[in-house]
Formats: structure tokens, C-alpha cells, sequence
């Protein structure tokens, strides 16, 4: 199949839900980056500050005129200089530590920068994230930071979960969510969960956004 053909095989599947396609790049050619945005994707991700630079510096100007790029991946506190002002959405903001300097880049830039909090559902040692006690006892101290506006939470399942525990990941991030929304009043309206091996089970428990990757562009 070709790269319009994965993104249409996908959208059929979910046209009766209200999400949002992030493509994500990491494996993607320039020229399947340009026929996916043909295809009406207009948001794609990334999750290294240089493969993410080099992608946007490489695409013509009448895509990145309309398209928006995500960052995913792990963050560096020394890379968030490199990130603001770059992606409209930051996925992976997964300590106070990191979110601190995203809002001090922030304020030195002049720039509000939006951001999803990651939270680890699972053990998982090549993950990283807040235990969602931990978040929960954090999570007032991350919206009062300024030049920053949280606008949900993200998770990643670990690579050989099963169906019952990625189940168990998407509903436990769709639980905390609405505990934080009641406890402080703030609304969180996005769900960053679901990849191209879990994406149907992360849209069943209600994501919001899906990092779709190799689904997209393996061809």
C-alpha cells in the first residue's frame, strides 16, 4: 500500500471518533512527508530535536506554512532551547525538573508553549514519566509555571504489553486525567495515547490524539 493508502485504511476506522492523526516521521522520507500532507495530514511528530529540525528545514514552504510539528520523544533539559517556539505541541514533558525549564526557555523567548504531561502507567525501564501519584502531588505546582499551558496528558505502553494491560494504561490515563480536571478545576482536554501497534485499543478508551508511525508510512 502507499502512504495515502495506509492514512485513508486508517481514517475509515476511525471517522466516528474525534481525533486527531499526528504522523510521525522517524522512519518517513521527505517525499512521504509531502504525500501524507496531499493526503490531509496537516500535524506530524517527531521525537529527536535534530531528525525533527533537520525534517522542517528540509520540507518546502507551502507545507510548513500549514503543517505543525509535535515533539514526542524524550526531552533533554539542555535541548529545550532547540524545541520552543519549533513544535506546537510538546507530548513528553515527564518531570517538574524539565517542565521548570520549558517555562523558563519559554519566558526568555516571549513564547507560550503548550504541553502534555507524560505519565508511565506500567513498569517500563526504557520509558520515562510520572508515577501518577506522583503527578498528582506535583501537578498544581507544573500549571502555576508560567509561559506554559498544559493541555492533557500522554502515555506510552511498554513494547510487549499485552492487550489487557495496554487497556489497563489507557483507561488508568483517561481516570487520572478526570481526577485532576475535578480536583483543581483545570480543563485537560487531550489524550496523547495510542501508536501504530495499540492504536485501536487507545481509541476505544477515548484518546484524543494517536502517534501513528510505521502504520503510515511503511510501504
Amino acid at each position: 500500500m502507499s502512504v495515502t493508502e495506509n492514512i485513508a485504511r486508517i481514517r475509515e476506522r476511525f471517522s466516528s471518533h474525534s481525533v486527531r492523526l499526528i504522523a510521525v516521521t522517524k522512519n518517513a522520507r521527505n517525499k512521504q512527508i509531502e504525500e501524507a500532507f496531499d493526503s490531509g495530514v496537516t500535524e506530524f511528530g517527531e521525537s529527536r530535536i535534530q531528525d525533527a529540525l533537520k525534517k522542517m528545514d528540509a520540507m518546502p514552504p507551502w507545507l510548513m506554512e500549514k503543517a505543525s510539528w509535535h515533539f514526542i520523544g524524550h526531552l533533554q533539559t539542555n535541548k529545550v532551547k532547540q524545541a520552543i517556539g519549533k513544535f506546537s505541541l510538546i507530548h513528553s514533558v515527564d518531570s517538574l525538573r524539565l517542565a521548570q525549564e520549558i517555562s523558563h526557555v519559554s519566558q526568555v523567548k516571549q513564547i507560550n508553549q503548550p504541553i502534555l504531561l507524560q505519565v508511565k502507567l506500567a513498569p517500563d525501564q526504557n520509558k520515562s514519566g510520572f508515577d501518577p501519584e506522583e503527578l498528582k502531588a506535583r501537578f498544581r505546582e507544573i500549571i502555576k509555571l508560567p509561559n506554559i499551558e498544559c493541555k492533557g496528558l500522554m502515555t506510552i505502553t511498554p513494547k510487549d504489553a499485552t492487550g489487557e494491560l495496554r487497556q489497563k494504561c489507557f483507561l488508568g490515563l483517561k481516570q487520572l486525567r478526570d481526577e485532576l480536571e475535578k480536583e483543581t478545576g483545570v480543563h485537560l482536554p487531550e489524550l496523547s495515547m495510542g501508536m501504530s501497534d495499540d492504536w485501536q485499543e487507545a481509541l476505544a478508551c477515548g484518546s484524543t490524539m494517536l502517534r501513528i508511525g510505521t502504520a503510515i508510512f511503511h510501504v
